[in-house]
């Protein structure tokens, strides 16, 4: 399982109506994507959100954010206006604890 982490930093007075605008686009994600295991929106106003999303694998990942899903955030349309600085992506792998 990969994890992706993608950080926005948002201008305090757009962040309502960028978190409720990525709310909505994230919600379909499930049905688009069948290798989109899990997902969910973090918040820490008032200058950041996470979308955490959690993958079966590599080809999955691909599907949803293309070849170079390693260095490039998936950007909505729009986005650019709500952001303080453009977005950063990180990937993880789950380890297990035992």
């Amino acid at each position: 399982m990969i994890v992706r982490v993608s950080e926005a930093r948002v201008r305090p007075e757009r962040f309502d109506a960028f978190r409720d605008m990525i709310v909505s686009a994230v919600r379909e994600f499930p049905d688009r994507y069948p290798g989109l295991v899990d997902h969910e929106v973090l918040l820490a106003p008032p200058h950041s959100l996470l979308y955490v999303s959690r993958w079966r694998g590599e080809e999955d990942l691909v599907h949803y954010a293309g070849e170079k899903w390693r260095e490039q955030p998936v950007v909505l349309p729009g986005e650019d206006e709500y952001l303080l600085e453009p977005l950063r992506v990180r990937h993880f792998e789950q380890d297990s604890l035992s």
